[in-house]
């Protein structure tokens, strides 16, 4: 059951991070590429998780420590494109940021109910778990900011999502690394 939602999970995020890059260049979003950004490191995480499920204890947190860092690596390649756009200027079209937000919001909460649905997850579904979370919460960011786009006519209410976005990836990638250390020490006390 694991195996098969994380694949199905995988999916999904592959074709939205294909969706979000292109809807991202298309539309001059920060805020966009930077989901788009987000859910590439969410597919990798998942291959991660689905390479660990059969191996042991000490294999399921390396692969959640590999989660958290790519977590954090990407989130500074999208302060990188913020702070791009900011200094090259950028023009994004908010009616496109909004129409791709709820089209991945529903595939996301898709991928929280297909990853709550298994009993007793380990590190690596926890961190998926994670992910998918973060994503919802972005898609929230990314209609808000796509509705000022458009009634405002400026940008930097894309460049505030995609800075936000960043934290929430570093701080999910930060929360990872810490259930995965308790994890390793939890092994130590009872000798797992």
């Amino acid at each position: 059951m694991e195996r098969r939602t994380l694949w199905i999970v995988l999916a999904l995020n592959i074709g939205l991070a294909v969706a979000f890059f292109a809807t991202g260049a298309f539309g001059d979003s920060s805020a966009l590429i930077a989901n788009g950004l987000d859910n590439l490191s969410d597919s990798f995480v998942y291959a991660i998780s689905l390479f660990a499920l059969s191996r042991s204890a000490k294999w399921k947190r390396g692969a959640a420590n590999v989660s958290g860092g790519l977590l954090i690596l990407f989130a500074a390649g999208i302060l990188y494109d913020a702070w791009r756009r900011y200094i090259g200027g950028s023009d994004p079209l908010g009616t496109i940021m909004i129409a791709m937000a709820l089209i991945a919001a529903a595939i996301n909460a898709v991928c929280v109910w297909l990853l709550a649905k298994l009993k007793d997850p380990d590190v690596n579904i926890r961190a998926a778990n994670t992910f998918s979370y973060n994503d919802f919460a972005a898609n929230l960011g990314i209609v808000v900011a796509g509705g000022l786009v458009a009634w405002l006519g400026t940008n930097w209410p894309d460049l505030v999502v995609g800075v936000i976005v960043a934290g929430i990836a570093a701080w999910g990638g930060i929360d990872i690394l810490r259930d995965a250390h308790g994890e390793h020490h939890k092994a130590v006390h009872t000798g797992k």
